[in-house]
């Protein structure tokens, strides 16, 4: 489903991963979900390259605030960040596809670097979606952070410094390497990336199976 040779313009990027709208019908259990390497998941070419070093189990989900679906699938991963067993940790990566999805990845980091993202990063998805607020440019964007108790100067000076440059940039280079070019994409420790799946409670499942074969591989 994903063409990996080339990033695509925003509207595109939000649907290649899905094929469908997200179903309320729930997946049978993980534990005997019978994914397939170059179906529902794609097994990434050694070396692996990790996020982090922390040495835990890792689960990424490359997501922008510019996409839907990653705000429709957001209530979803929260459920599964709080599912996973002890020494697996869920991490967040904006994805910088085009110059328009450049100024969220910088929300994503400003927020982070002053201790809100965690308060309010489902906001912000409700905001611009179901509320249908505007939040598109920085100054849009600073507003909103604004209007949630942050500093607005401050929020756009680490949303515009070189480190959220340099982040920016290494965060590609990252998405790249894996051949991530949709959201919400998940991929585990560097290893594995979600391909082609058909609704959210699919690609928790099929997160679960793959954090699973990992603790397995690994003997914990």
């Amino acid at each position: 489903m994903f063409n990996t040779a080339r990033f695509r313009l925003t509207t595109l990027l939000c649907g290649l991963l899905l094929t469908s709208a997200c179903s309320a019908a729930s997946s049978s259990s993980s534990a005997a979900a019978p994914y397939t390497d170059g179906t529902e998941y794609v097994t990434l070419p050694a070396p692996h390259q990790r996020y982090s070093n922390s040495g835990k189990v890792e689960v990424v989900e490359v997501f922008s605030y510019a996409c839907i679906h990653c705000a429709e699938f957001s209530p979803y991963a929260d459920e599964l960040r709080k599912s996973l067993p002890p020494g697996v940790e869920f991490k967040l990566v904006p994805a910088p596809f085009n110059d328009s999805w450049v100024p969220f990845a910088r929300a994503y980091y400003a927020a982070k670097k002053l201790g809100v993202a965690d308060k309010t990063h489902d906001l912000f998805f409700d905001k611009k979606f179901k509320e249908q607020y505007p939040i598109n440019s920085m100054s849009e964007i600073a507003d909103f952070y604004a209007s949630q108790g942050v500093n607005r100067e401050q929020f756009v000076s680490i949303a515009n410094s070189p480190e959220t440059d340099a982040q920016i940039k290494k965060d590609l280079a990252l998405i790249q390497t894996w051949g991530v070019d949709g959201t919400p994409t998940i991929v585990v420790d560097g290893k594995y990336r979600s391909a082609n799946i058909k609704d959210f409670p699919q690609l928790v499942d099929l997160t679960k199976w793959l954090v699973q074969q990992e603790l397995n591989a690994k003997g914990k």
